[in-house]
């Protein structure tokens, strides 16, 4: 009789081993970090995976996520140094470093985030207000990220938490502000575009000027050069008709009666009305022409050709 209850005790005894045992030991996931929590008291913090032990049901393990956290910030209008307002759009990223203190602290993931967000909203103001839009924007944007991520980093060592980056996604004007800028800097490069056609149209015309008055020269020269040669041609011209009517007037009387018939009996438009006698015509009548006319006559007819 005392054997099957002695073997039930020890069963009994057994499965309360079992069921400490297993209330005492707890694991950690490499992507984990672990508080055992006393009776609602934060005990110690653990951050090594693995098996681990704790008093059975009188402490309890928080678990938190070992791994980098971000946190998205809503986009918000800061005030820089210059008075212009900026529309910064921020993000940071952090990691749980000392579970006890994030516990006392913030408690929750959900609680780091709003005191990480207030703490980095008010960092950006702080900073990009002690500096100017183009700043921000283009010539100094890195160091001032480091600026606030070195403030938002100090501050957030009180939760336990280890900043590892801050970025501004975006940094612009607000829409209206850019709508009026981009209508100024629309205005200021139409007038500076007129001023560039104005200054090159008063080029062209100095040019169109200067060319003008160089053709108008170079054209008087050469009508100048051309009325002189013209003048040594009729010269030169006169001089041979001279020589040539000194050495043979009879055959010049020819040439010149021979080009008056050609210049005067011209296709459908020659109309005269001469005797048939006339001496116009005397080299029809008489292939010697005017041979045996006196010479002042002949003269006379040649010249009125």
């Amino acid at each position: 009789m005392k054997s099957p209850l002695l073997g039930g005790v020890l069963a009994v005894i057994g499965i309360i081993c079992l069921v400490l045992l297993y209330s005492a030991a707890y694991t950690v996931n490499q992507t984990q970090q672990a508080l055992v929590v006393r009776l609602g008291e934060p005990l110690r913090g653990v951050i090594g995976p693995g098996l681990h032990w704790k008093v059975p049901f009188i402490d309890s393990v928080v678990y938190f996520d070992n791994r980098i956290l971000d946190i998205e910030n809503a986009s918000q209008e800061v005030i820089a140094s210059d008075q212009k307002r900026l529309v910064v759009d921020a993000f940071a990223r952090y990691r749980i470093t000392d579970p006890l203190r994030f516990y006392q602290a913030v408690g929750t993931i959900q609680g780091a985030n709003a005191r990480l967000s207030t703490v980095l909203n008010s960092s950006l103001r702080r900073v990009l207000g002690e500096n100017t839009f183009t700043h921000v924007v283009r010539d100094q944007r890195e160091s001032l990220m480091r600026q606030i991520s070195d403030q938002v980093n100090r501050e957030a060592a009180n939760f336990g938490i280890t900043v590892v980056d801050v970025r501004i996604r975006r940094a612009d004007l607000p829409e209206a502000n850019s709508q009026a800028i981009f209508q100024r800097m629309q205005t200021e490069r139409q007038r500076e575009a007129a001023e560039i056609r104005a200054q090159g149209n008063e080029a062209a015309q100095r040019t169109r000027s200067r060319a003008d008055r160089e053709a108008a020269v170079v054209v008087a020269e050469a009508n100048s050069k051309g009325e002189q040669l013209r003048g040594e041609g009729d010269a030169e011209r006169s001089r041979v008709f001279a020589d040539a009517y000194g050495k043979d007037p009879d055959f010049f009387s020819f040439y010149r009666s021979m080009l008056a018939y050609e210049a005067s009996m011209k296709a459908s438009d020659t109309r005269m009305l001469l005797s048939p006698d006339s001496n116009f015509f005397r080299y029809f009548q008489n292939p010697a022409g005017n041979a045996a006319l006196p010479g002042p006559r002949v003269s006379g007819a040649a010249s009125g050709n």
